[in-house]
């Protein structure tokens, strides 16, 4: 964690120094995507590498970090005159997801099977519902008396 204020001085003096030098007319793209992989990217992959890949999916570490990467983004937005969210944001945060949160669940755990007698259970029921009812409805029709 001792590298966190000597990346967040350095992002900071890139996002004082970047606008000057960018054209005033508007949001550079290609620009934009640049420092947004060299800054925001960066100090993500970093601080989430310092936690290990063991508690990516637990939300009470990676909050603040996806917090500042959030922040990183929208401040960046801002001050290349960009919109936010936009399609580099958007495309950002999909690879960012498919990199690091691919495997978590909603729920914090990872998806599992049931134990193997639920699991038979929620099968064999219904196929057993199934043959009754087949063997109920055949043997009701071959009853024809006191129908009409």
């Amino acid at each position: 964690m001792t590298q966190r204020p000597i990346l967040f001085t350095r992002h900071l003096l890139w996002i004082l120094l970047a606008p000057p030098l960018m054209a005033v007319a508007g949001c550079n793209d290609a620009v934009f995507a640049q420092v947004l992989d060299e800054i925001c990217l960066t100090s993500f992959n970093t601080e989430m590498e310092v936690i290990g890949e063991k508690l990516w999916c637990d939300w009470g570490k990676t909050f603040g970090i996806y917090a500042d990467l959030t922040n990183c983004t929208v401040l960046l937005a801002e001050e290349l005159d960009c919109f936010w969210p936009n399609k580099y944001v958007n495309d950002f945060f999909t690879e960012i997801h498919k990199n690091y949160f691919n495997s978590c669940s909603l729920t914090g755990r990872l998806p599992a099977d049931p134990p193997f007698p639920i699991l038979c259970s929620f099968i064999l029921i219904p196929i057993f519902v199934t043959l009754i009812m087949t063997a109920l409805v055949v043997w009701r029709s071959k009853r024809s008396e006191g129908i009409v």
